[in-house]
């Protein structure tokens, strides 16, 4: 939008003052103006920076009911007074601050009525923003023509939640995000990226031009090595008993100390083999009890002599790996999985053995549930622990969920940067404005109505929280989803063929 002049600041009775004012339209701007654009006013301590929060049409002839009713039961009103004379129009804006060239400061001082107020420069809005010529570009700003370039480092190394409900289109930005990623140059700085994916959706960016940079590991292949658990990662040691708990430690560590002195390896039906061997009358009830449990860890086919894939592998900078859950139904085995992957991945990159990496997790409520207990969310702890220790090593969290108000609050706190697509649950928004700083009225308001593939970002990643058109992906892939219709129609043509089949055998 060019630099033009949109309209003049004029005297309200609380404003202009140091938080917000009104200015009237230019008629040659009413169809340039919108609500949510930045706007700036000449100040005396560079330039005041403001957004336009409402816009609003007046008319002194229609402001009393009774004699606008009066003189239409008569004929047109127009016709009795020049009505279009007094017709006029206002924009409230919010305040955000002064722009001097290179700092954003408080305002101290508010605009003067009668000052012009002018559409922000392109170049300055990016400048002011904070946007890196290098930084992942996500979309457009909205209302304006200005690539959003958010910086790996601001929106990264302290986290980043990404919350919708669904449909709103938080995979999508997710895959646009992972794109940015994945065509990074060398120079620019390369994460690893490994994704937690519950419904496949991404393992199809595989069938794209990305392919080269896109390992795809299904979760029914991968096996944890049992040298490298503890007996408190196992998904039924927190409901063991006291004598349970003792009995399986020992046998535990004594299997893992043997294995370590003479470098060999041990799995679950090696420590089911030495409880059998137990015949003390007093223990065996305790051991049978033990046996149940690690039968049923044995048929979850994840424990083996050794990790696969290795985690050094899953993470190399500027490549991708995902974990592909789709196929698992088994809950405690994908929480195993996820616990074992951020427990690793974490202790590894503490010693410096890994590149700095993201850890993408889709439903991460799934996951990092606030309310429930701690032996049916094994994966919580850890996620928590990157969550506040992570960003001294290099270890980031990209943390998606439909459901914010089932998400840990501890773990959604310390995402220092949230981008919000449409979110209408009224408990989920009050979630997020009591867990995400920054979030005011205005915007708490504007969730709810936000369109599909338009976001709210706010927090670290950007000076000023911004509304943003998410841009459309550079290779496109078919996810797993299926919509309704193609669903019921496949399940009437298998079911017509099946039919016609057994009609044609009789």
């Amino acid at each position: 939008m060019a630099n033009g002049k949109l309209g003049t600041v004029i005297s309200m009775i609380d404003s202009p003052n140091t938080t917000k004012f009104a200015f009237v339209i230019n008629d040659d701007a009413l169809g340039e103006l919108k609500k949510g654009q930045f706007i700036e006013v000449p100040h005396e301590n560079g330039k005041l920076i403001a957004s336009v929060n409402d816009i609003f049409r007046s008319n002194k002839y229609f402001e009393r009911a009774e004699s606008v009713a009066e003189y239409e039961r008569a004929g047109i009103m127009s016709s009795h007074f020049p009505v279009n004379d007094w017709s006029f129009t206002i924009a409230e804006v919010r305040i955000i601050g002064v722009f001097d060239g290179k700092l954003l400061h408080r305002c101290s001082f508010p605009p003067s009525p009668g000052s012009d107020v002018f559409a922000v420069e392109d170049e300055l809005l990016a400048k002011y923003l904070g946007f890196k010529d290098n930084g992942l570009t996500v979309g457009k700003l909205l209302n304006h023509n200005v690539d959003v370039r958010l910086g790996l480092s601001r929106l990264f190394q302290k986290h980043v939640a990404i919350l919708a409900m669904s449909g709103a289109g938080k995979s999508y930005l997710v895959s646009v995000l992972l794109e940015e990623l994945l065509e990074r140059k060398p120079e620019d700085g390369r994460l690893g990226i490994v994704v937690i994916d519950v419904h496949g959706e991404y393992a199809a960016m595989k069938g794209t031009a990305l392919s080269d940079r896109i390992t795809v590991y299904d979760a029914d292949k991968i096996r944890i090595g049992t040298k490298n658990t503890s007996p408190e990662m196992l998904p039924f040691y927190h409901s063991l008993s006291g004598p349970q708990k003792r009995m399986f430690s020992a046998t535990f560590n004594e299997l893992k100390k043997a294995a370590k002195l003479e470098r060999k390896f041990f799995t679950i039906k090696d420590i089911i083999l030495n409880l059998n061997a137990i015949e003390d009358k007093k223990s065996v009830a305790t051991r049978d009890a033990l046996l149940d449990h690690l039968e049923q860890a044995h048929r979850m086919r994840l424990f083996g002599k050794v990790d696969d894939p290795s985690i050094t592998s899953l993470v190399r900078p500027g490549y991708m790996s995902v974990i592909n859950l789709k196929n698992v139904d088994n809950e405690k085995k994908k929480q195993m999985i996820v616990t074992y992957l951020a427990r690793r991945l974490f202790n590894t990159i503490k010693k410096g053995k890994l590149p700095p990496f993201v850890l993408v997790i889709e439903e991460a409520h799934n996951f990092a549930s606030e309310k429930v207990k701690r032996e049916d969310m094994l994966s919580k702890s850890e996620i928590e622990r990157i969550a506040r220790e992570g960003r001294k090593f290099g270890a980031s969290l990209c943390l998606i969920s439909q459901r914010p108000v089932h998400l840990s609050t501890t773990a959604l706190s310390q995402c220092n940067t949230q981008i919000i697509l449409r979110v209408t649950n009224p408990y989920d928004i009050d979630h997020i404005k009591e867990s995400c700083e920054g979030i005011d009225y205005y915007m708490s308001n504007q969730i709810t109505m936000l369109k599909t593939g338009e976001a709210l970002i706010l927090g670290e990643a950007v000076v000023q929280p911004i509304f943003v058109r998410v841009r459309e992906r550079k290779y496109d892939f078919v996810s797993a989803g299926v919509d309704l219709e193609a669903m019921a129609r496949q399940y009437e043509q298998e079911l017509n063929s099946k039919k016609e089949d057994v009609e044609a055998f009789l």
